[in-house]
């Protein structure tokens, strides 16, 4: 009786493991929530300096994958961004032509998505830093990149940036 018991056990875990591996990837309705990125955009801050960002889905829709570029700069930087379903938050990695590496963690906040990096230690103590995708139309949104020297409580923009879409 033992064995029959174990048996059965042993064959509902496997249909399981079966069933969860037939799950569509990344079908959580949170995967949705970067769409209004997906596109081709102009980036524009300090209402004269202008740059490109492709944003697209790669990896069978599960990756939202950034190019961005500043020609007048020579800066380029890309970004992947995935929705880790098992902490229930974005997940983001950037890299840059200036050797810079990022990674954030988030997800909506009201009808922001803020994504923040962990808190470290810099020379001038210790600093998180934050990107916030706000005021999000089909047509556009504002981009902020900000820093904060308190653990949080205040945030001071760095870089704004305001995205129109291309047609």
């Amino acid at each position: 009786m033992v064995m029959k018991a174990a048996a059965f056990l042993l064959l509902l875990l496997l249909f399981q493991q079966a069933g969860a591996q037939n799950a569509a990837p990344c079908s959580a309705p949170e995967v949705k929530q970067f769409d209004f990125w997906v596109g081709d955009w102009t980036a524009t801050w300090a209402d004269t300096l202008h740059g490109t960002n492709h944003v697209e889905r790669i990896m069978d829709g599960c990756t939202v994958q950034e190019n961005f570029t500043d020609p007048q700069k020579k800066y380029s930087g890309k970004s992947w961004t995935v929705y880790n379903a098992a902490l229930k938050q974005w997940q983001q990695t950037w890299i840059d032509n200036q050797g810079a590496y990022i990674a954030l963690t988030g997800g909506l906040v009201g009808d922001s998505m803020i994504l923040t990096t962990a808190e470290r230690v810099t020379p001038k103590g210790t600093m998180i830093a934050r990107m916030v995708f706000y005021h999000i139309t089909p047509a556009s949104f504002d981009w902020s990149w900000e820093a904060s020297t308190d653990s949080g409580l205040t945030w001071k923009p760095a870089w704004q940036i305001h995205y129109t879409r291309r047609l």
